[in-house]
């Protein structure tokens, strides 16, 4: 039971902690940087480098959501069965499903929105459809991963709490 509690938290930390290092590390350490050797080709490499790394750690995400909710069955299963594990199991279950819709919508969205402003939507008009587009997925985003670390750190609070 402690190896299954041990890979349980292991999944739990490794994607809270991506979250937070993405957020807090990654995204504006890439921005300033290229901005401020390239200036608005930086922004526009800085935006493909973090959309590239955001995509690739949805997949850590789904991997860890996956184990998360394996071994919560698994503890069920073999007991004995974690406290409020049926919340925590729609905790995790939700958590994975934003981080599906993040991942295959909202991110494939922000491609194409990229893709079609010409790689910048930020060069375009405040009032440029594609803009707005870009800035309410960009908005979106944030939330959605703020809503999983939101639920990360109540699993997280559980686990310190036993």
């Amino acid at each position: 039971m402690l190896a299954l509690r041990y890979v349980y938290v292991l999944a739990l930390v490794v994607w809270l902690g991506g979250m937070l290092i993405l957020g807090a590390v990654v995204a504006p350490t890439t921005f300033e940087v290229l901005e401020a050797r390239a200036g608005t080709q930086g922004r526009e490499l800085a935006g493909a480098v973090f959309g590239s790394t955001l995509a690739r750690f949805h997949y850590i995400a789904y991997g860890a959501g996956a184990v998360l909710l394996l071994t919560l069955g698994a503890m069920r299963v073999l007991g004995p069965r974690p406290a409020h594990g049926g919340v925590r199991a729609a905790i995790v279950a939700a958590m994975l499903g934003v981080a599906l819709y993040s991942g295959f919508v909202v991110l494939r969205e922000i491609d194409a929105v990229q893709v079609d402003a010409g790689g910048l939507p930020s060069r375009l008009p405040e009032g440029d459809a594609r803009r707005v587009r870009f800035d309410a997925l960009h908005v979106l985003s944030m939330r959605l991963m703020m809503f999983n670390i939101a639920g990360a750190l109540v699993l997280l609070y559980w686990e310190a709490r036993e």
